[in-house]
């Protein structure tokens, strides 16, 4: 891939192709400390990636303040704000990585729709009081809430870029003198006592975020940031144009003083009696034919739009000189808020190993439990990463990053360890002709190994950017050409490589049970999906189909294959689809509220969805409605795993959730497992593995445990 210049301030070194693991796509847009740029998890999850510039590289104190940054959006976690997936702040060239969310910040929506209507706004407000409730409980003070830092996502505001955030134990302390942040939505005591600024200084910025919703404007307006600065400390707000039903509790933001402004809680509550008509269980814009979503543009336009420059840093030049009262839209590594953080619609299926996967429908889930202790260890002190783990030959087989192991399901004992390559782990082993298959990141490296042993039989060395999956004994290997390449479990010698017939560079999918393995692609025009079962074995394709719409697969239950509907222009999840090639038939069954970012899975005749922000619900195919949802509160989820009894996931904190298949009700938790090393999180959450009426999971910490599936409640 050819290099890249960023158009940002200043000269620019060539930006790199790679941020660690991750392969720069393309640029969504530049800011005066960094480029933000589209990228892809090995799953296949959209990221947006910050990378910073190479003079801020080489500043000590920016990369303190990077640091701040990473560990303030790492602690933030709900449905109204957008999680980091990845980051390296050591790196020559400091990056994160933050799920990618499609859609305008506020700013952009304003500009060219206008102010909002009363009832948006009160959906609004609602969103960024529970938003700044969940980084207020957390010892966040955002600090820079502003129209530009508020993506507004099909499912609800997000707020974005904790640059100048600060949580309350942190070390690093604004210095004397020196006046960070956005002069219109500044707090009084930002400007007397920046030291000690605290929640209250982001309800006052929720305020100025309102009245400019409303009107197009600031509470406090001047092209002089100075004088906006007089203004804030002394003047009273001018809320001409602010509906009369939300402008009282807009001046109570506005406060001077910080101990006279509500608390997020208090705003909600009062929220709920402004208008009967609030409704205060959903926040659902407008469709794209009307309201804030009426923007013709597509999304990666919306993100390299122009950043917002209604104000200027309040920053003293430091020793190098560099100057005092940067245009806003500069001082932010990606101050465009939809620059920084986002998701669409990107799958992961969860794959078991060697016919442990799933149970088929109709089976006992609590086989053996009985006399099941739950137990946890850490096996491979020494690497990193979240184990990714799943059941084979009778072991829990694991990897992370620089090593791979077994363990004894029983009782977690270890019964081999291996060190492997420094590379992070492109997912769970998968168990292929007796040996134990693992590949790394970008599928640069395929390993096979003796589960019993952990003795290495072959490796293979693989280009950058394919990507690998498994049908039975098969390893299928998507290269970035579009040929396919079939390689055999045992051996590890090439038994096939071809392109697939009417497929200029297909995905491929597989499911644990499924005898063959599935390639999609997309028609030119966008509208339909063709669809092609493969023999792993010999690359002949048994049957294709062509369906409509943007599909997805997610398993394959009873001679069916289940997708997702995507939506182009949302990138939002908008249905579930079925189809049996045996009768040639397919059904689909729209989703009640569009989801961002789902991941899914399949049994029976259902399909268990969770979302970005933590919403979970259960799709019947065959009565053709949604049986259940339920709001979790994890921002940041594995993909789901049922025995028909329950559902599981993972956590971004290593909890295992489990909630009750049939009801929809969560009925057990386990503790949070984030380990000394809170801030490194995997890209890619590792679904947890049920087998035997026993259900195992890795944590951020290391760890991995086992508990009984029977009985959540106790865990």
């Amino acid at each position: 891939m050819a290099p890249r210049r960023d158009t940002g301030a200043g000269a620019e070194a060539e930006l790199p192709e790679y941020a660690g693991h991750y392969r720069l796509e393309s640029s969504l847009g530049s800011g005066g400390m960094g480029v933000v740029h589209l990228a892809r998890s090995t799953s296949g999850l959209k990221l947006a990636v910050k990378v910073v510039h190479a003079e801020f590289a080489r500043d000590p104190e920016f990369r303190g303040r990077f640091r701040q940054e990473v560990a303030a959006a790492r602690r933030v976690s709900g449905a109204f704000t957008a999680p980091v997936v990845d980051a390296d702040p050591e790196a020559e060239r400091p990056w994160m990585a933050t799920l990618f969310i499609p859609g305008p910040t506020l700013s952009e929506h304003v500009k060219r729709n206008g102010p909002m209507p009363a009832a948006q706004l009160r959906r609004l407000m609602a969103g960024l009081a529970e938003a700044l409730r969940d980084i207020h409980r957390v010892g966040v003070v955002h600090r820079d809430l502003k129209p530009s830092n508020v993506l507004l996502a099909e499912d609800g505001p997000k707020v974005i870029d904790f640059g100048i955030s600060r949580p309350k134990d942190s070390e690093l302390r604004t210095e004397t003198g020196k006046l960070i942040g956005t002069p219109p939505f500044m707090a009084p005591e930002q400007f007397r006592r920046p030291r000690e600024v605290g929640p209250a200084a982001d309800i006052f910025a929720l305020g100025s975020v309102l009245v400019h919703a409303a009107t197009g404007r600031g509470p406090f307006d001047s092209d002089s940031p100075y004088v906006v600065a007089y203004q804030v400390v002394h003047d009273e707000p001018d809320l001409t144009g602010v509906p009369e039903g939300i402008a009282a509790l807009v001046l109570r933001c506005l406060a001077k003083e910080p101990e006279d402004r509500p608390t997020p809680d208090e705003l909600m509550q009062e929220l709920r009696s402004v208008a009967a008509s609030y409704d205060t269980q959903a926040f659902i814009p407008a469709q794209r034919t009307g309201g804030w979503a009426a923007d013709p543009r597509s999304p990666a336009e919306e993100r390299a739009g122009t950043e917002e420059r209604a104000g200027v840093e309040a920053r003293p030049a430091p020793a190098g000189g560099r100057r005092v009262g940067r245009r806003v839209g500069r001082r932010v590594a990606v101050g465009a808020g939809a620059l920084a953080l986002v998701v669409a619609a990107a799958l992961a299926s969860v794959q078991l190993i060697g016919g442990a996967g799933p149970r088929p429908a109709g089976t006992s889930p609590h086989t053996r439990a009985a006399a099941f202790s739950s137990w946890h260890t850490e096996p491979a002190p020494g690497a990193t990463g979240m184990p990714q783990c799943a059941y084979g030959a009778g072991t829990v087989l694991c990897a992370r990053t620089g090593a791979a192991f077994a363990l004894s399901p029983g009782d977690g004992k270890l019964l081999w360890r291996r060190s492997t390559a420094a590379e992070p782990v492109c997912g769970p082993p998968v168990l292929a002709d007796s040996l134990v298959q693992f590949c790394t990141a970008g599928a640069s490296l395929l390993t096979a190994r003796d589960p019993r042993s952990g003795d290495q039989a072959w490796s293979r060395r693989l280009p950058r950017g394919t990507t690998v999956r498994y049908a039975g004994a098969t390893a299928l290997i998507a290269g970035a050409d579009g040929a396919v390449t079939g390689v055999d479990g045992r051996s590890g010698r090439t038994t096939w490589h071809r392109r697939l017939p009417g497929f200029s560079t297909p995905s491929l999918a597989s499911f644990p049970g499924d005898p063959v393995a599935y390639a999609t692609g997309l028609s030119l025009d966008g509208t339909h999906t063709r669809v092609a079962a493969v023999d792993p074995e010999t690359g002949a394709v048994r049957w294709e189909t062509t369906l409509n719409g943007v599909l997805e697969p997610v398993g394959s239950q009873g001679g069916s294959l289940f997708l997702l509907s995507v939506d182009t222009a949302s990138a939002a999840t908008n249905a579930v689809v079925r189809y049996t090639p045996a009768a040639k038939t397919s059904r689909r069954v729209a989703l009640p509220v569009p989801r961002l970012s789902p991941q899914a899975t399949a049994y029976g005749d259902t399909v268990y969805l969770l979302s970005a922000g933590g919403a979970l619900e259960a799709v019947d195919l065959a009565a053709g409605k949604q049986l259940w949802h339920l709001e979790t509160s994890v921002s940041r989820g594995s993909a789901p795993v049922s025995d028909g009894a329950h559902v599981y996931f993972t956590a971004a904190d290593g909890r295992l959730l489990a909630v009750d298949a049939r009801g929809g009700r969560l009925v057990g938790q386990t503790p949070a497992r984030l380990g000394a090393d809170a801030g490194v999180v995997t890209a890619d959450l590792p679904a947890p593995v049920v087998v035997g009426g026993h259900v195992y999971a890795g944590a951020p910490d290391g760890t991995v445990f086992g508990v009984a599936a029977r009985d959540p409640a106790g865990w």
